[in-house]
């Protein structure tokens, strides 16, 4: 008879595996803050097939066992599970990748975040500048890990078309497994994303290309696969807002908010994330007179009394299996 840890590792599908068996697979971006583990376990409940790690910094990482402690956590129930750096340099994502395989599923290369600070230091959306670079860091983190770990690469796109075409063909000859597509320049920030360019990217390469940007429901998932062909979609804001999209509600279930709590408050979160997140999957839900009283409670305590007594819901004691597996995994 199996034992508990190998009946739920026996569940897992590997990134590329389900790349080959989905129409669509469905990802949870990368996001600051925000994709930590309690989040994850919540979106995996809900349709959501391989979640992603906020930036880690691939150095720091590496250098500190304090930075390893904090900016990685992981359990049994959080697979499949891609890990995603910053790095300016192929040594640094190839120590770091080298770290996390125990524990992992694939690692990505942020090319796309376009906030100051991290193209000032050489990371995130200044990488699409540099596709030499992009094409070093994945040689070098292939050489060290096994064949099938997968390297991927999340972009942004170029004002001209060609190049962001030719970057991904350089990516795919070094051998990066699948490429994750934010439609919108360095410069853009709510402006529609450019589905003519990602469906360009697509049909250029042989391996798997992901959707990223203003996907907010299954009609937005539809319509994008329609005019595009990718082979998956990942979501940011609209996970954040409707943590269920991925299994088909078009509004927050009070299920989701049930299980955000036993699953966050079970497996540890600091107060401000633990209220922000709920921010988000209220935004819709409340009036503005009620969001305003909600954004200003301050502890734990005074956000559980406020659900209990406006949607009838309180912590309870979660599933065995979230309990048998709520130790977490952690780097030392």
């Amino acid at each position: 008879m199996r034992s508990f840890e190998e009946d739920i590792v026996a569940k897992w599908k590997k990134p590329l595996e389900l790349f080959d068996e989905k129409d669509v697979v469905r990802i949870c971006a990368p996001m600051v803050r925000y994709s930590k583990l309690p989040f994850r376990c919540l979106v995996r409940r809900y349709g959501c097939d391989l979640a992603c790690t906020p930036m880690i910094i691939s150095d720091s990482f590496v250098q500190s066992v304090k930075a390893r402690d904090s900016d990685f956590t992981t359990n049994l129930l959080d697979r499949p599970l891609t890990v995603q750096f910053a790095a300016r340099c192929g040594k640094d994502l190839a120590d770091a990748t080298e770290i996390i395989v125990p524990f992992a599923d694939g690692v990505d290369i942020n090319c796309g975040c376009p906030q100051r600070w991290a193209m000032k230091a050489g990371y995130g959306a200044c990488l699409i500048k540099n596709p030499e670079l992009i094409h070093d860091m994945v040689k070098q983190t292939k050489s060290r890990v096994q064949t099938d770990f997968p390297v991927s690469i999340k972009i942004r796109i170029h004002n001209d078309t060609r190049r962001t075409v030719e970057m991904c063909q350089r990516a795919e000859q070094a051998g990066v497994s699948w490429i994750t597509v934010h439609g919108r320049t360095i410069e853009q920030r709510s402006e529609p994303c450019s589905l003519e360019t990602i469906k360009l990217i697509k049909d250029s390469v042989a391996i798997p290309v992901v959707a990223n940007g203003d996907i907010r429901s299954e009609a937005d998932i539809a319509d994008v696969c329609a005019k595009t062909g990718v082979n998956g979609v990942m979501a940011a804001r609209g996970i954040l807002s409707n943590p269920a999209m991925y299994a088909g509600f078009d509004s927050l279930p009070l299920q989701c908010l049930q299980d955000w709590l036993d699953l966050s408050l079970s497996l540890g979160i600091s107060f401000t994330h633990f209220h922000h997140h709920l921010i988000y999957m209220l935004e819709k839900v409340l009036c503005k007179p009620e969001r305003r009283v909600f954004n200003t409670l301050r502890s734990i305590p005074a956000v559980l009394n406020y659900l209990e007594e406006n949607f009838g819901i309180s912590m309870t004691k979660d599933s065995e299996l979230t309990k048998r597996s709520e130790n977490r995994l952690t780097i030392s």
